[in-house]
């Protein structure tokens, strides 16, 4: 995909300057048994910061799902994400929120929070989570909300999906989770109807895409429908 660099779980339009990464799903650790070594404020806010010093974005848009719980935002879920927040500004980028499913009081904590963020460096671009269809036109749409991954050699990766032409002639970009604590949908057999998203009908021709972090660099799959042809 044109105009686009991917990273580790998140992408970088350098046309724009603008990093986006979603489903961050913050309190997930909270609402579970399942924990991480770092705990996930410190997990998020470190990755975070490694994707804003790789990248130096002058916006950072995060495409939903920042929060996890429907009902509520605990006192350690609202402070984690004054903290992603603290560590855009103090790369100075601009924090901008997009809501997803979950956000149902997002924006109690932030009071600039929209369904949609519009990007028109380069090929118009909009980012919404992709719960539902979204009122503005675009060239690609870069969404969140199904948390893909890819089964290879038997390990799971989260990974990238560049769906082509598949919501009114443009091209969707869907993106892993951020959270690390998140289950996805596994792609290797999916079709259209295992994706929530209803911005994507069909994954015959989707393109998984993998970033490599221990290589520092990006695998690129054929479609879904040849990749399932070579199994």
């Amino acid at each position: 995909m044109d105009g686009v660099t991917f990273h580790r779980r998140g992408v970088f339009l350098p046309d724009a300057a603008t990093l986006v990464v979603a489903d961050l799903h913050v309190g997930r650790g909270e609402a579970s048994n399942v924990t991480l070594p770092l705990g996930e404020r410190t997990d998020l806010v470190d990755r975070l910061g490694e994707l804003l010093a790789e990248t130096e974005p002058e916006t950072v848009v995060f495409a939903g799902d920042v929060l996890h719980r429907f009902d509520g935002a605990t006192e350690r879920a609202r402070d984690t994400v004054d903290a992603l927040v603290d560590a855009c500004r103090g790369a100075n980028a601009r924090p901008e929120f997009v809501r997803g499913n979950h956000d149902t009081v997002l924006d109690d904590l932030r009071g600039d929070v929209d369904s949609t963020y519009a990007i028109d460096g380069g090929p118009r671009t909009v980012v919404c989570h992709g719960h539902e269809l979204p009122d503005v036109r675009a060239d690609r749409y870069v969404i969140g909300h199904d948390h893909p991954t890819i089964t290879i050699e038997g390990q799971r990766h989260p990974c990238f999906l560049v769906v082509p032409e598949t919501h009114r002639g443009a091209d969707v970009l869907m993106l892993p989770a951020f959270s690390r604590l998140a289950p996805g949908v596994t792609v290797n057999d999916a079709r259209g109807g295992d994706l929530q998203s209803p911005l994507v009908d069909s994954l015959s021709d989707a393109r998984p895409i993998v970033y490599d972090a221990d290589a520092g660099s990006t695998l690129r799959f054929p479609s879904l429908s040849e990749f399932r042809r070579l199994l």
